[in-house]
């Protein structure tokens, strides 16, 4: 079995060290910062011979700026921050050092000493025969244990940004499920098990794909217990242990924790500019190479990024799996929230300003075979509800429901009936149209906070969806998520949605929380990340933070 699942080229090395983005990161008790300008300091001062893409400093991240390096440790320095932001995944065979030296227009001694420097760091291995790939340091924490809920006794002083999820929009729920009750009774007189789903709610869900322009039968609709239901059980269905399953890097976290725990072999692909898209040539070459069994993507504002997919990236993942012959789980749990652009105020007949939607990934694959999706009105409507749906080709439904025997054996009954009631009926557009308002004011809420109390921190403010991808000013995102808990305020830090460690200095905030407690949140992190900036230690008794 090789040691890696995916390889970079020289060319493409070369330009991901010339794109860095400027970002202090901490390596034992010295800061180091790449160029300033943001063209790219390591690739750039391996080029000259100078090292001045990288400067030595303190702790507070002060250096001065005529320090040197060698350029050999500026370009590991370079090759590291790319393995910790996830650009370049954890097991990826990097090119010879005669090729990357040729694409550096640099020495290979040079190339040599930071690929040495890199293995005395712990972040890469080498085989003679096999070349070297991308690692972490034997001992590296990694984002792999339990996701445990916020105690209820800390809900009143712990502000919690770890679950993306807004209360429920009444009275539209409230309304359903007084109509669910009265369409109860003949349902009462049965044994209530209905593995693929009320044939109701299955006819409702499919109507909402026809009416997106995607013919759908009912029995391509199989009701599952929420989304990440639905996950599990194409998983355990379609991926025996052992099988690889391309992700996003970053994707959601618990669907990667889902998914390593039914023993799937995690493929990342990186997210590409400045994780706003999706990296064509490396899904195809992912793909091409690793030929996983599953792949999961989140294209309509993706968790944790909020990046959107447009229709090309849409028809081009469609197009890469279905050459791979790997089957692609298009998560569309974020579909219904679009929010248009900052300051867009949104109408019951548009739902988003100046946001088009594209066509959902299904409409690239009706059959159902080679795009299977997966929804839920976690997001939409209510996570208490635990709702959620596959639509895939009538023989995969089939092949799921027999094995949900051995599962759960369904979905509660009253709740299917209440969405059934929302779907039909005008419920569902009033309660959605209520979701982006609220959604809306948060984002410009906590936008607006964290502009004044962290202006070094940097996201793109996403068109919909829940959710801000935040670097946090060259800090390490777990300490600042620990120190986080210490004075009062969850955050998931970056590494809970990479694989393998990545994403260190970024955290995931949701649009949760309205004025002025989204201000009070951004006050309690700028203080946490002055503790972490001052190396100030930080422990805290109280449970690691969940994630949704």
């Amino acid at each position: 079995m090789p040691h890696w699942n995916s390889a970079v080229g020289a060319p493409q090395l070369a330009r991901l060290l010339g794109s860095q983005h400027p970002v202090r990161r901490e390596r034992g008790g010295t800061a180091v910062l790449p160029a300033e300008d943001g063209t790219g300091g390591a690739a750039r001062a391996a080029h000259d011979g100078t090292g001045n893409g990288a400067e030595n400093g303190a702790e507070n991240g002060a250096a001065p700026a005529s320090r040197k390096v060698p350029a050999y440790r500026s370009l590991a320095d370079g090759l590291r921050l790319l393995v910790l932001e996830g650009r370049i995944p954890v097991a990826t065979r990097l090119p010879a050092e005669r090729e990357l030296a040729a694409a550096l227009s640099v020495s290979r001694t040079t190339v040599a000493a930071a690929f040495e420097a890199l293995r005395a760091d712990g972040f890469l291995e080498s085989r003679r025969g096999s070349g070297s790939w991308t690692t972490v340091p034997a001992g590296k924490p990694l984002p792999t244990r339990g996701l445990d809920p916020l105690p209820p006794e800390n809900e009143g002083t712990v502000i919690d940004l770890g679950c993306a999820a807004l209360p429920a929009p009444e009275p539209y729920m409230s309304e359903a499920f007084r109509r669910a009750l009265e369409a109860l009774a003949p349902y009462s007189h049965t044994h209530g098990d209905y593995p693929a789903g009320l044939p109701v709610l299955r006819e409702a869900v499919a109507d909402r794909y026809t009416a997106q322009g995607v013919p759908t039968m009912p029995q391509q609709i199989m009701i599952t217990t929420g989304a990440m239901g639905g996950v599990g059980a194409l998983a355990r269905l379609m991926a025996p242990r052992g099988e690889r399953i391309a992700v996003e890097h970053p994707s959601y976290a618990n669907i990667l924790q889902l998914l390593r725990e039914t023993g799937g072999r995690l493929v990342p692909v990186p997210m590409a500019g400045h994780y706003t898209g999706w990296d064509l040539p490396a899904w195809h070459r992912t793909l091409r190479e690793a030929a996983p069994r599953l792949a999961y993507v989140v294209a309509d504002f993706h968790n944790p990024t909020g990046a959107l997919a447009d229709e090309e990236e849409r028809r081009e993942l469609v197009s890469a799996a279905r050459a791979s012959g790997t089957v692609l789980i298009a998560d569309e749990t974020m579909a219904d929230l679009p929010l248009g652009p900052p300051g867009a105020t949104g109408t019951p007949a548009t739902g988003a300003p100046g946001l088009e939607m594209p066509p959902p990934m299904a409409s690239y694959d009706p059959g159902g075979s080679a795009v299977i999706t997966v929804g839920s009105v976690s997001k939409s409507i209510w996570a208490g509800l635990r709702i959620g749906w596959i639509r895939a080709a009538p023989e995969i439904i089939r092949s799921l429901t027999a094995a949900r025997a051995y599962a759960d054996l369904g979905s509660p009954v009253l709740e299917q009936l209440a969405v059934t009631e929302l779907m039909t009926g005008d419920g569902w557009e009033k309660a959605v149209t209520l979701r982006r308002e609220r959604a809306r004011e948060n984002r410009e809420a906590l936008t607006a906070a964290l502009r004044d109390h962290l202006p070094d921190w940097e996201y793109t403010v996403p068109h919909g969806g829940l959710t801000l991808w935040v670097r946090t000013g060259g800090l390490s995102g777990s300490r600042i998520a620990e120190a986080g808990e210490r004075l009062g305020v969850r955050v998931p830090s970056g590494p809970r949605f990479g694989v393998d460690g990545a994403f260190e200095g970024f955290v995931r905030l949701p649009f949760t929380i309205g004025e002025p407690l989204a201000r009070e949140a951004a006050a309690r992190l700028a203080a946490a990340a002055d503790l972490v900036r001052s190396g100030a230690a930080t422990p805290s008794d109280l449970p690691r933070s969940y994630v949704a």
